[in-house]
């Protein structure tokens, strides 16, 4: 099983590089050392992509993920949610055995 996206994260996406200045191939998600659980979640824009990102694709969105983090991703889903109090995407993975109350951190 490989990382999905939602279609809400995925319209995101598209908006978001969209709207974005200078060119942009899509968003990039990392998993980096760190956080308070171990592991955090970092997204951003990808300006490039390397020979060994995979790209996870969806009504045009392309999610850009190197091969160490889609290690630790393996299985997730992307999500994305606006509420009254915060808006951004979220990570549904189920090899997180601990995270953080933020949900931007997480341990395996």
């Amino acid at each position: 099983m490989t990382l999905s996206l939602t279609e809400s994260a995925a319209r995101r996406i598209v908006k978001v590089v969209t709207e974005s200045e200078g060119k942009v191939a899509g968003v990039r998600l990392e998993v980096l050392g760190g956080g308070c659980s171990g592991f955090q979640y970092k997204f951003g824009f990808a300006d490039n992509i390397g020979a060994e990102d995979q790209i996870i694709e969806r009504d045009g969105a392309k999610l850009v993920v190197d091969e160490t983090s889609l290690g630790l991703l393996q299985g997730s889903e992307v999500d994305y949610g606006e509420s009254l109090m915060e808006s951004g995407f979220r990570v549904k993975n189920p090899n997180a055995t601990s995270s953080c109350g933020c949900g931007s951190s997480f341990g395996i």
